[in-house]
């Protein structure tokens, strides 16, 4: 089983005056209805149109509805540029109760950053969002219609995937014969090691219940980019139901995914899944 490290500085949050609060755990009673992990690496440019969209949704539904309550946790992995100071803008107008920000002190990778805003979150239902804002925030009721129809979840445990598998085609026009290539060879890869039965594992838009992520992520090894990949591995192998449904997807500007060297590490990682849970290598209890 993995084991978690988080550094000294990382058992707390920045709040909007810059003092420290402890951060909660996975294993506590939730006391949010909706928790939002997004997970940041130098992303001072694309942060504030996601932010922006996300709390416009989020304060018009718990106006609506003001039984519903929300965090967004935005995890700094480690950047460069000043991410921090971007998110803790939204902190200082929302208040450090609504948008936390959890800094890292070093990169962990995508996987990493995701877990450890998933361990520090108080909400009922968890929502991992990319940074870049490339799903509408709105689609998120999407994926609770999707979480909604696994019911009734076992043991409290459901997984709803947002996904691009629709719009491949149009997406395929736009890419080189090399990227096209690269890519079908990683669907084949996850399809023939990992994943059968979702399409699209590496959409960065999925909602999980509290059970649900705890039981995943307190399993989850890779820490880079396949770990979309061997949280749905797990969740397979436990049983736990998951959904995908199509969701809105622009492609933005920005993307830390080097094409040929980052699909080269998610294949090596996509082979570590598969031999280290066969050997018992990687365990699931």
């Amino acid at each position: 089983m993995p084991t978690l490290h988080r550094h000294e500085e990382e058992k707390f949050f920045i709040g909007a005056e810059g003092r420290k609060e402890p951060v909660p755990s996975i294993h506590d009673p939730p006391t949010r209805e909706l928790s939002v992990v997004v997970p940041a690496y130098n992303e001072e440019d694309r942060l504030p149109l996601m932010m922006d969209e996300a709390l416009d949704y989020l304060e018009k539904r718990q106006k609506r509805d003001p039984s519903f309550t929300y965090e967004v946790i935005v995890v700094n992995d480690g950047s460069k540029d000043q991410t921090v100071k971007v998110a803790l803008k939204y902190c200082k107008k929302y208040g450090s109760d609504k948008v936390r920000v959890l800094p890292l002190v070093k990169n962990r990778g995508k996987g990493g950053a995701v877990r450890m805003g998933v361990f520090s979150s108080r909400g009922k239902k968890i929502l991992m969002a990319d940074a870049d804002g490339a799903t509408k925030f709105a689609d998120i009721e999407k994926v609770e219609d999707g979480l909604k129809s696994l019911q009734p979840w076992p043991n409290q445990m459901a997984i709803s995937c947002g996904s691009r598998a629709h719009l491949e085609k149009d997406s395929i026009a736009k890419r080189s014969y090399f990227r096209t290539l690269l890519m079908y060879g990683f669907h084949f890869l996850v399809w023939f090691l990992c994943v059968k039965e979702i399409r699209d594992t590496q959409c960065g838009f999925k909602l999980l219940t509290r059970a649900a992520a705890s039981r995943t992520f307190s399993t989850l090894h890779i820490e880079r980019w396949a770990f979309d990949v061997e949280l749905l591995y797990i969740a397979q192998r436990l049983k736990i139901p998951i959904a995908e449904v199509a969701v809105n997807w622009t492609e933005i500007e920005g993307s830390k995914l080097v094409p040929f060297w980052s699909w080269l590490q998610m294949g090596r990682d996509l082979l570590f899944i598969r031999l280290r849970y066969m050997t018992g290598a990687w365990q699931l209890e």
